[in-house]
């Protein structure tokens, strides 16, 4: 989102748990189209208001899975935020080999970029 649109919205990203590093297939499939996520950490939607982020100064949640989507309704059940769910494909657990686990991750960034361009329309800054 960041790549994409510049500073022309506020961006923080966050999920149900931070108990991961960034996934390495992601990386690799992120930078393939020039978003570089290699020194992005996950945080939980608890750490993003510990360190500051109050959730009502945000426009939006897009969830990109039910349980994403359970926690972001419950934490805004009393807050005019709207949140969205995005279904987008889980890669972890596909393919066997290499480039099976890499063509999955393609599939989930390319749903994501695809739902971003729906949602958000054309990038405002170069989209590769």
């Amino acid at each position: 989102m960041k790549k994409r649109y510049g500073q022309a919205a506020y961006v923080q990203s966050a999920g149900v748990r931070n108990d991961l590093e960034i996934d390495g297939f992601a990386v690799a499939v992120c930078q393939e189209i020039g978003v570089e996520l290699s020194r992005h950490r996950s945080r939980s939607f608890d750490e993003m208001q510990q360190w500051g982020d109050d959730l009502t100064g945000f426009d939006l949640i897009v969830a990109l899975s039910p349980a994403s989507q359970r926690q972001a309704l419950e934490l805004t059940r009393y807050s005019h935020l709207e949140v969205e769910y995005w279904p987008i494909l889980d890669p972890t657990g596909l393919g066997r080999q290499r480039d099976e686990k890499l063509d999955a991750y393609r599939q989930t960034r390319d749903q994501i970029r695809a739902r971003m361009l729906d949602r958000f329309g054309p990038p405002t800054q170069d989209d590769p």
